[in-house]
């Protein structure tokens, strides 16, 4: 809204206020009103409201749809409440579709048949311009058409660039999938590949010989069943090696949209607790002691890993970082003792442990198509109970007891 005032001079009044002129600055305008002040006061309103009304609809011509979807990020997006992981994900598909030419198209001209188009190439593949799709998941798709649907929603309340959502009539196709009709087994275990014992030690014989800082991770999923960024997000405190059980806080994983390695919560953003046996109790005091010694021979060159809190409007990122002992530490760094680090002290980043993983699904025969998340599948998930696993155990068989004593004594009368 314009901003204005009056003011008398001799006997009439003027009324001023300021305009964008051509280069986009504020530049004042006086216009001349009548003997009374009330008058020129509303005279003052009814030219501001012209002027908005006619630079509105200017700028509402001109906006191109990458245009809008800007202005969507930073006014709705960004100050929603929306998870952080969820608004990255946002954020990218919302890059990704400013690079194909739909994004230069002026949003009015935008209609139902170019969205549908667009939709279609993501879903199937194919090229427009330099821009090209392999054909995206279905999960994929539909952040691509959340970012459309709340941008055009947008864009015609409270924005009132556009009266239509030409968004509601596209649909979301579906690739034909291709049935074997006289396969054997059960369908659902044949799109996941079982790591057997024997498999999960050549993984680890692979690992040993170029990617030793992924076999702890690879360790911990394979008898926790927990996520990549999860097992990387776990510190020391998180562990209690006498009771045998761990505590899941965290996520680690890398912000596209920010460039940035940030600490956030885990896929369901509950913390819950995972039970574990002797042989990775075993794992895990080894490697407690092997990072004290490498602490030791690495001196002030051996890194500490630390997080950071930031504030963009109001949401809250925690980004990592690492120094060695020769830095100076910022105030606003906190450490964080990371269970899975590099032989040097920093985190063994989940880019690190995947890329690691599938080159040795390469060097390996038997582990052809492996990669990480498949180590979710050997394990058997643990209670979502909020009481412990063991005391529940323990709970049932008393029941169980008291249950018997019960029987006996009604069998005794």
């Amino acid at each position: 809204m314009a901003k204005g005032s009056v003011r008398k001079k001799g006997k009439k009044w003027y009324y001023r206020f300021y305009i964008e002129d051509a280069s986009g600055n504020l530049v004042q305008k006086e216009c001349a009103g009548t003997e009374s002040k009330s008058e020129t006061e509303k005279l003052l309103r009814q030219a501001m409201d012209e002027y908005d009304s006619k630079k509105f609809i200017a700028k509402a011509d001109n906006l191109t749809l990458g245009g809008l979807l800007d202005i969507w990020a930073e006014e709705e997006l960004k100050v929603g409440t929306l998870s952080n992981g969820t608004v990255g994900n946002y954020l990218q598909a919302l890059n990704r579709i400013k690079q194909h030419p739909l994004s230069d198209r002026k949003l009015k001209t935008v209609t139902s048949e170019h969205l549908q188009q667009f939709m279609d190439l993501l879903t199937f593949g194919g090229t427009a311009g330099n821009f090209v799709s392999k054909g995206y998941s279905k999960d994929y798709i539909h952040s691509y058409s959340a970012v459309l649907q709340q941008s055009f929603r947008f864009a015609i309340f409270p924005k009132q660039f556009i009266t239509f959502n030409p968004m509601q009539y596209v649909v979301l196709k579906k690739k034909t999938e291709d049935a074997d009709l006289f396969a054997e087994g059960d369908t659902e275990e044949m799109n996941v590949k079982p790591l057997t014992y024997e498999m999960y030690q050549k993984l680890l014989e692979q690992l040993g010989k170029r990617s030793k800082d992924a076999i702890l991770p690879v360790q911990i999923a394979y008898f926790t069943g927990l996520r990549l960024g999860e097992v990387a997000g776990l510190s020391w405190q998180d562990i209690n090696l006498d009771e045998q059980y761990l505590t899941v806080r965290r996520s680690v994983r890398y912000n596209n949209a920010r460039h940035k390695t940030e600490i956030g919560p885990t896929k369901r953003k509950k913390v819950r607790v995972v039970d574990f046996g002797d042989t990775l109790a075993a794992i895990l005091r080894t490697a407690k002691k092997e990072q004290h010694k490498q602490r030791f021979q690495y001196g002030q060159l051996y890194h500490r890993n630390y997080y950071k809190e930031v504030r963009e409007k109001n949401r809250v990122h925690y980004e990592y970082y690492t120094l060695d002992g020769t830095a100076d530490i910022p105030m606003d760094y906190t450490e964080i003792s990371f269970v899975c680090l590099r032989e040097d002290g920093r985190l063994e980043l989940p880019s690190t442990v995947e890329i690691a993983c599938r080159t040795a699904s390469r060097k390996v025969p038997e582990l052809e198509g492996f990669h990480f998340h498949s180590l979710r599948h050997p394990y058997v998930k643990p209670t979502t109970k909020k009481y412990d696993v063991r005391k529940g155990a323990k709970y049932l068989i008393l029941q169980a007891f008291l249950l018997h004593l019960c029987l006996v004594e009604k069998k005794s009368m």
